[in-house]
C-alpha cells in the first residue's frame, strides 16, 4: 500500500517518561507504515525544556498557530522532588497552561467507551464531554506566604493612575498564606461561544456550573457572560438544533451528573474541569480511556492524552521490568490530530486512516486482549493481558486488515 501523503505539517511535541517511550512504540508501529508524515517536531521532555528555559514550549505553540494542528504527549509539570531529581534550573510551569494560554482554547474531554467495560455509575449510558475553561484561574494565580502578623489587600490600578483597595485580610502573628487569580472578559467569551460551537457540531446539550452564590464577582461574571452570548448568538441555533444550554450551581450540577444518563456536555471553570475531567473519566473505566482536545476560537486545534507521564511503569520500564501500559488515550490524540489535519486539508485518505486506527483499537480491546488496567475493569470472558509493546503490536495486525 502506498503511504497517505501529508502536505501540510502536522505539529507534534514529545514529551516525558514512559508515555515518551509509548509515542515512539506508536509511531513505529501504528504510523510510520501508513503515513508519509510531515511533522514539525518540538521535544517538550523535561531536560529539552529546562536546557531551552522552557523557550521550546512557547516555539511549539507559536506552531500551532502557525499550522493549525498539534498533537502532544504527556509531560511532567515539576514539583520541588522534580526540580531536584531533575537538576533543574527552575520549577517550570505546566507546558499545558503556556500552550493553552497562548491559544486561549477550551479543553473538550471524552471517554473512550468500548464493550465489556461499563461505568461505574450505573446509569451512565453515553459519554459525558468535560469542557474545561483553560485559561487563568488558579493556574496563574499570584500566591505569597505571609510571616507574622500583617494585613493583605488587592489593589487595583488604572491606567490614569485611579486605585482602588480592597481589605483581605488581617493575619495575626502566626501568618498564613493568600492568593489572588484572574482571567479577562475576552477569554470568558471564548470559552463561551467554543462550548456553544462545540454543542451545535456534536449536538449535544450543553451544561454550565459555577459558585456565583459565592463567588458574587468572579464567578457570576462567567455566569453572565454565557447568558449573554447564548440570549444574543445562540439561542435560536440551539432551538433549531433541538439542544439545550442549562446552568446550575457547580455542586448541583455533581449531584444532577451523577443521576443522569450522559450524553451532553458540562463546561467548567479551569480548577473544576482539571478535577472533574479526572472523575468522569475514571468513572467510566480509566484516565487512560479519557481523549482531549484543545480547541480555540481562532481554530487552532492540539490534541493530547488526558493522563500524566506514568511514572511508576517509567521507572519499572527503565529496570529492565515488563510494563503493562495502556495507551488508547494516547493513540487517540493522533488519531483526532490526523483526522482533523485531514478535514482542515480535504485529505480523505488521512481522516479514513484515523478512523480506522480508532476502529483497531477499540476492537482489540472488545475481542478481549487488553493491558492489565482494563482486564480489572472488564466483564468480558477469556482476557488475555498484554504488555505496553504487544498491546500496540496487537492493534496494528487488526489494523492491517482494515487498511490492507
Amino acid at each position: 500500500m502506498a503511504k497517505i501523503k501529508m502536505p501540510v505539517p502536522l505539529v507534534e511535541m514529545d514529551g516525558d517518561e514512559m508515555t515518551r517511550i509509548i509515542w515512539d512504540f506508536i509511531k513505529v508501529n501504528l504510523l510510520e507504515p501508513y503515513i508519509d508524515l510531515n511533522l514539525e517536531y518540538y521535544d517538550l521532555g523535561l531536560p529539552h525544556r529546562d536546557e531551552t528555559d522552557d523557550a521550546v514550549t512557547i516555539q511549539a505553540a507559536e506552531a500551532i498557530k502557525k499550522y493549525g494542528v498539534g498533537v502532544k504527549c504527556a509531560t511532567i509539570t515539576p514539583n520541588a522532588q522534580r526540580v531536584e531529581e531533575y537538576h533543574l534550573k527552575d520549577m517550570y510551569k505546566s507546558p499545558n497552561g503556556t500552550i493553552r494560554a497562548i491559544l486561549d482554547g477550551t479543553v473538550f474531554r471524552a471517554p473512550i467507551l468500548v464493550k465489556g467495560i461499563k461505568p461505574s455509575v450505573r446509569t451512565w449510558e453515553a459519554p459525558i464531554t468535560i469542557a474545561r475553561h483553560a485559561y487563568g484561574d488558579v493556574y496563574k494565580d499570584t500566591e505569597y506566604k505571609v510571616d507574622g502578623a500583617a494585613t493583605a489587600e488587592l489593589v487595583i490600578t488604572k491606567k490614569d493612575g485611579e486605585e482602588t483597595r480592597l481589605h483581605v485580610f488581617d493575619y495575626n502573628e502566626n501568618g498564613g498564606i493568600v492568593l489572588s487569580m484572574y482571567n479577562t472578559d475576552d477569554s470568558i467569551s471564548s470559552f463561551a461561544r467554543s462550548c456553544f460551537n462545540y454543542a451545535l457540531d456534536t449536538k449535544q446539550d450543553l451544561w454550565f456550573a459555577t459558585k456565583d452564590t459565592i463567588s458574587k464577582q468572579y464567578d457570576h461574571r462567567f455566569k453572565d457572560i454565557f447568558a449573554e452570548i447564548f440570549e444574543a448568538e445562540y439561542k435560536e441555533k440551539f432551538e433549531k438544533a433541538h439542544i439545550e444550554y442549562f446552568y446550575t450551581l457547580i455542586d448541583d450540577a455533581v449531584a444532577r451528573v451523577i443521576r443522569s444518563k450522559g450524553g451532553f456536555i458540562w463546561a467548567c471553570k479551569n480548577y473544576d474541569g482539571d478535577v472533574m475531567s479526572d472523575m468522569v473519566a475514571t468513572a467510566f473505566g480509566s484516565l487512560a480511556m479519557m481523549t482531549s482536545v484543545l480547541v480555540s476560537p481562532q481554530g487552532y486545534y492540539e490534541y493530547e492524552a488526558a493522563h500524566g507521564t506514568v511514572t511508576r511503569h517509567y521507572y519499572k520500564h527503565l529496570a529492565g521490568e515488563e510494563t503493562s501500559t495502556n495507551s488508547m488515550a494516547t493513540i487517540f490524540a493522533w488519531s483526532g490530530a490526523l483526522r482533523k489535519r485531514g478535514e482542515l486539508d480535504g485529505n480523505r485518505q488521512l481522516m479514513e486512516f484515523a478512523d480506522a486506527l480508532e476502529k483497531a483499537s477499540i476492537a482489540t480491546i472488545e475481542k478481549g486482549v487488553m493491558t492489565k488496567d482494563l482486564a480489572l475493569l472488564t466483564e468480558l470472558d477469556n482476557v488475555k493481558v498484554v504488555n505496553t509493546e504487544n498491546f500496540i503490536k496487537e492493534i496494528k495486525l487488526r489494523l492491517d486488515k482494515l487498511v490492507g
